[in-house]
């Protein structure tokens, strides 16, 4: 049973960090691969307003399996007979239910939305992880746009 538990406490212990690592930068400052070279239009104007926002964690396969797979473990050593099949397929389905939550919880991040008056007037507002650039209020800032991403900067 305890080679059980220290098995599974692993298992979630490397999907988590797994988890962690997998998560995309979304603030201003952070640009994909497939970024790089690719043309975008810049736009100036003034930040109206800023708010804290939270911006949800990922929902992938990845942590309801992990998940699944250390709770059918664990419950594979409760029991004998029909009763670890039953302890088993339980500790299965209660490991996905938390796996999805540890993995929702890990990636979840703190952004901002900062809302901005273009230059021609127009109102903007864009969601972006909080990578602390301290936006205030009258300050002049860019907005790049490129048809898919858009984020504002300094």
């Amino acid at each position: 049973m305890t080679i059980f538990r220290s098995t599974g406490l692993a298992v979630v212990a490397a999907a988590s960090l797994v988890m962690a690592g997998c998560a995309s930068g979304l603030g201003g400052g952070t640009y994909e691969r497939a970024e790089a070279r690719r043309a975008m239009t810049v736009q100036y104007g003034s930040v109206e307003a800023v708010r804290r926002v939270q911006i949800e964690g990922t929902k992938t396969p990845v942590g309801p399996v992990a998940g699944a797979a250390v709770g059918g473990i664990a419950g594979s050593g409760v029991g004998g007979g029909r009763g670890r099949g039953i302890a088993t397929v339980l500790g299965a389905v209660a490991g996905g239910v938390a796996g999805a939550a540890i993995e929702e919880g890990v990636t979840r991040r703190t952004g901002v939305e900062v809302t901005v008056r273009l230059s021609n007037g127009q109102l903007l507002a864009v969601v972006q992880e909080d990578g602390g650039e301290n936006f205030r209020p009258g300050e002049r800032v860019r907005v790049l746009r490129d048809g898919a991403t858009t984020r504002v900067s300094r």
